[in-house]
């Protein structure tokens, strides 16, 4: 497995910081394309820890806890190229419009954020263009890719979710979030409610519906391709060992739908 690291913009960041994508496995042959919003707990260096105690930074509001590693290992066991966001959705949420207030969050899950209270827009455009624009602009790079070899990629984003919000214990153990049932999720979720030990939700615990997520929408969406989402609880992929076992369940679960649904074809 290839893994690409590219740096947009040598100006907006500190050369010992990550680069604001990462590419695994570009030559994949699996016409399912993998991008994960929020795989990073990465603050570059300009900006210190945005007036965080470091131990905040490994907390779910930093990042989805665990999905960079099933991605990873997804990648790997279907032989899919994956898009990897490099910096914290606390510095920038590439899950966001930018017309979104969280865009740029000054509070998060009851955390204020010291650094984000008063970002001019020198400074907000600097984010844009070096961490949020260009990890779009590289899932459009690799959609171009797959589509000038004859192939229609389909659009699956890794996330994971907490446990318990607003004292609300999540029965979940993955949800699948669809706007276009049959394509993806139709079958993702057969495969995945065939085993009877997961309790698998239907656009929970949040939903696809409505544009409120950024990446599927524009990648998947507007561009008539196959979409989805999963939300994997947090729980069960914050060690190694949990990563590794949902990836296998992934694979399986992937491998049925383009076992269903291959190849695809673009609305």
């Amino acid at each position: 497995m290839s893994v690409t690291p590219q740096q947009s913009d040598p100006a907006a960041a500190d050369h010992d910081d990550p680069a604001p994508f990462e590419v695994l496995n570009p030559e994949g042959k699996s016409p399912m394309l993998l991008v994960c919003d929020h795989a990073s707990r990465t603050i570059p260096k300009m900006y210190g820890l945005l007036g965080l105690d470091e131990a905040m930074l490994w907390r779910h509001i930093a990042w989805d806890i665990g999905a960079a590693d099933v991605t990873r290992r997804l990648s790997a066991a279907i032989d899919a190229t994956a898009v990897l966001a490099g910096a914290s959705r606390l510095l920038i949420d590439v899950n966001r419009r930018f017309d979104d207030p969280s865009l740029i969050p000054a509070r998060s899950d009851g955390i204020d954020v010291p650094g984000n209270r008063s970002v001019d827009e020198v400074d907000r455009q600097r984010r844009i263009n070096a961490w949020h624009r260009s990890y779009h602009d590289e899932i459009a790079r690799q959609i171009v890719a797959k589509r000038r070899k004859g192939i229609v990629p389909g659009i699956l984003s890794v996330h994971s979710f907490t446990p318990v919000m607003n004292e609300f214990e999540r029965p979940w153990h993955i949800g699948v979030l669809w706007n276009q049932k049959s394509r993806i999720a139709e079958p993702l979720m057969e495969r995945l409610k065939a085993n009877t030990s997961l309790v698998v939700g239907d656009n929970q615990p949040y939903t696809a519906e409505e544009p409120y997520g950024y990446t599927i929408h524009v990648h998947g969406q507007d561009n008539g391709l196959p979409f989805v989402a999963v939300e994997i609880r947090q729980d069960l992929i914050d060690t190694h060992h949990g990563a590794e076992s949902w990836a296998n369940l992934m694979a399986d679960a992937t491998n049925h739908v383009l076992a269903a649904r291959a190849p695809f074809e673009a609305e």
